[in-house]
């Protein structure tokens, strides 16, 4: 999730890392210190540097680490948009979505890290087009028959109710697809540098915070199916992710030098939320199978039950392989497409932070414009290939994993490519997905409730560049605000109200008005840029300095940043090559490293990005 930033507890290792390095080889850690990626004086420095492949078992542990950061958004997106595509009873689908989704992140963190940035970052769905895509599935015409509502009026294989979801799906697939292709031209084409000139972080800031917001009432109507279970479960990750997250646990450890020996193991800072979920899953089972919870479906706290769900996990198949197009041809609609476009824009703008904060994590230089065009542009390849799947939703590059980087001090895109792998092959898993369908509803709602909520925060933190002390700038934050909240919500209640006289440009302002991001982000952006200000005021000078040159960082650009198999080098001998703005150039390549000689002696400004 793209959102999820996180600053504290990032000097606060995850596993006792220095054991594990210890065990290396000499010639290895020296290797290492050589690159200009960790010191002995220097403890914020990476064990491994984005270049470096660190022992196979710490890859797969590592690997595994960075799937399960991610699993509790990923995993939250297919469950929330099943209700807007009317599949809140066929949990058998909705398992497939969650394999779909997870198979193509998998997919396109390969592509990421392969061809596109080229940085240890991994990718996954966005909230950003959560919102839109529920705005689209809530239009009138979309609205879910209330048959669909009623699990006994509710047959999974008729073919009406497949037709039902399946039109809806193939509408947002279509609408994602083409949407995609506003972030492939701004990514390849190098617009998204000019872009970026006018989104700053009171544009950033509402657009973001009103995803966790305006997501309010899909997390209430989960937490109220029992309200204590939701309570349990928020409680437990709060305790596990803030008060216990330094808290090591002993594990048996094998090294050459020690032997078997007993080594540190922070489970509560790296998985709070998988625990969280495990601990009152297991709770709802217990009271399950000793009938505690009412079997009746019509009494209050039957959702809490783990038997709900059925036979789902028998039901599905062992095996599953997603594939473009498995839920029939996509069709397009105009009005989804806008809704849409808004959430592109600003996955875009939370992204090319993320590379800056990626590359500082993992030792690498600051990436050069031609290597952020091409990340850009990459996402956007990974957002059509999610809509040509058929995950309803995007792909784009997930915060919480970056901030990963920094607690394990291990920035080896090694390890991002096997959690890839990870992925792809439990996206191929049809039972794996189906258990995490059987997660009761409460237990989702205490999920959701810690997570909108931070999602919310990592909005709002966005404004500790700007002076907040300025009316202007707490006048432009505060409309922009309110009015997302007031403008969308009197749209929902007075649906007959825009009644321009052409039925798509009434639909494209019904899904614009009725997505709060949307409406913040523009009113923010807007004002932002027209209202007078000094840069310092609207936290630009901050926001500028994040793109200044690290010149104490001895990994060369094109070691990082240039495309693998020998392709830059094939493509540099050729004379069109320079009007490709997301491939390397040795006139790039001479320009920067003039500039990075010149920053050595100009400003010493320390480049400070804050997760």
């Amino acid at each position: 999730m793209a959102t999820g930033k996180e600053s504290d507890g990032l000097d606060n290792l995850a596993f006792d890392m220095g054991e594990q390095v210890n065990d290396q080889p000499t010639e290895k850690a020296g290797k290492t210190c050589g690159s200009g990626c960790v010191a002995e004086d220097d403890r914020n420095k990476p064990t491994y540097c984005v270049t470096d492949v660190p022992p196979w078992y710490l890859c797969i542990f590592l690997a595994i680490q960075h799937y399960l950061t991610a699993f509790g958004a990923i995993i939250s997106i297919p469950l929330i948009l099943s209700e807007g595509l009317c599949l809140q009873h066929d949990s058998l689908t909705q398992s497939r979505l969650i394999n779909t989704i997870f198979f193509v992140c998998g997919l396109c963190t390969l592509l990421q890290v392969t061809f596109g940035i080229r940085l240890p970052i991994l990718q996954g769905g966005t909230f950003a087009l959560v919102t839109p895509a529920m705005a689209m599935l809530s239009m009138p015409e979309w609205k879910c028959p209330a048959w669909t509502q009623n699990a006994s009026l509710v047959n999974t294989s008729s073919p009406v109710f497949i037709e039902v979801w399946q039109t809806r799906m193939r509408t947002l697939q279509g609408s994602i697809m083409v949407a995609s292709l506003l972030q492939i031209l701004v990514g390849f084409s190098g617009l998204i540098g000019f872009l970026m000139r006018f989104i700053g972080p009171l544009t950033i800031a509402p657009t973001v915070s009103l995803i966790g917001l305006s997501l309010y009432d899909s997390a209430g109507a989960k937490i109220g199916s029992h309200w204590g279970i939701s309570a349990m479960t928020a409680v437990l990750i709060i305790l596990f992710s803030q008060y216990l997250r330094l808290i090591p646990i002993p594990v048996p450890a094998y090294s050459k030098t020690k032997k078997l020996h007993t080594s540190k193991f922070f489970i509560f800072q790296i998985m709070p939320i998988l625990l969280g979920i495990l601990v009152s899953w297991l709770v709802c089972y217990l009271l399950t199978i000793y009938d505690v919870l009412p079997s009746d479906p019509a009494q209050y706290g039957h959702l809490a039950r783990t038997d709900v769900k059925g036979n789902v996990v028998n039901d599905a198949s062992w095996f599953t392989f997603p594939y473009p197009g498995q839920w029939g041809m996509p069709t397009v609609s105009m009005a989804g497409v806008f809704g849409i476009m808004a959430g592109i824009i600003c996955s875009m703008a939370e992204s090319v932070g993320d590379y800056h904060a990626c590359a500082r994590l993992s030792g690498a230089p600051p990436p050069p414009r031609h290597a952020i065009n091409r990340g850009i542009g990459v996402e956007g390849l990974g957002s059509l290939l999610a809509g040509a799947f058929g995950t309803g939703n995007g792909t784009t590059s997930f915060s919480e994993n970056v901030a990963a980087l920094g607690i394990t001090k291990v920035g080896s895109r090694t390890v991002i490519l096997l959690s890839g792998v990870f992925m792809i092959l439990m996206g191929m898993l049809g039972k794996i997905g189906a258990i995490f369908i059987t997660i009761p509803t409460p237990v989702i709602g205490g999920m959701f409730l810690i997570m909108f909520g931070v999602i919310t925060a990592a909005g709002i933190s966005n404004l500790q560049s700007t002076d907040m002390y300025s009316s202007r700038n707490i006048f432009v934050f505060g409309f922009s605000m309110f009015s997302a909240l007031v403008i969308p919500n009197w749209i929902i209640k007075n649906p007959d109200f825009l009644q321009t006289g052409v039925k798509e440009v009434d639909q494209v302002l019904h899904i614009l008005l009725t997505t709060h991001m949307f409406v913040g982000g523009f009113l923010g952006f807007f004002l932002d840029n027209t209202v007078p200000g000094t840069k310092r005021e609207r936290g630009l000078t901050a926001w500028d300095k994040m793109h200044l040159e690290d010149s104490s960082n001895n990994l060369r650009t094109e070691e990082v940043y240039d495309l693998p198999f020998g392709i830059t080098s094939c493509l540099s001998s050729q004379s069109w090559i320079r009007y490709m703005p997301f491939c390397s150039q040795k006139s790039h390549k001479s320009q920067y490293k003039s500039e990075s000689q010149g920053n050595e002696h100009g400003t010493g400004v320390i480049d400070e990005f804050g997760l």
